[in-house]
């Protein structure tokens, strides 16, 4: 591992290495969310994400390694809510090997930097409830847990 992570946008050349972590994120993902299918499942658009104006998706990179990553969205606010818009942040994955090291703060005060930059004073994310490990990474960022979402799968 090189001394210096460093972060940056994304590129349209990262999309192969971006579609791989995506998929390790399914996969992280799956043993929490019984709902998710078993084959098939892309959670991201990032042509449109890369494409969007009031999007940005970034990259941490170890050398020339993308190691983790990370994007903010603008969405439109509840009407009832006092801030019209938000950022919402999605695709927050690190490398097993480069976990605990940080790196996620980093894409995470990058992703800050962003939304400040571009209007944004609401920001939120969702993370499952099991995911003790993210938690308390957002935790170091300044996030407070919000709401709880629940489910019930009925019988046919």
């Amino acid at each position: 591992m090189n001394n210096e992570i460093t972060i940056r946008e994304a590129v349209k050349s990262d999309i192969p290495v971006l579609l791989q972590h995506e998929q390790e994120v399914v996969k992280a993902e799956r043993p929490m969310d019984p709902t998710i299918r078993s084959s098939g499942v892309n959670y991201y658009d990032l042509d449109a994400l890369m494409e969007n104006p009031r999007a940005i998706v970034m990259v941490a990179c170890d050398g020339d390694k993308i190691v983790a990553t990370g994007y903010a969205l603008e969405k439109p606010a509840r009407p009832y809510l006092d801030h019209k818009t938000f950022a919402y942040l999605g695709f927050m994955y690190t490398d097993p090997e480069y976990r605990g090291k940080g790196i996620n703060g980093k894409i995470v005060s990058a992703l800050q930097d962003w939304c400040t930059n571009a209007g944004l004073i609401e920001i939120r994310l969702h993370v499952y409830d099991e995911n003790d490990p993210a938690i308390r990474a957002y935790e170091k960022k300044g996030f407070k847990r919000h709401m709880i979402e629940m489910r019930l799968r009925t019988e046919l």
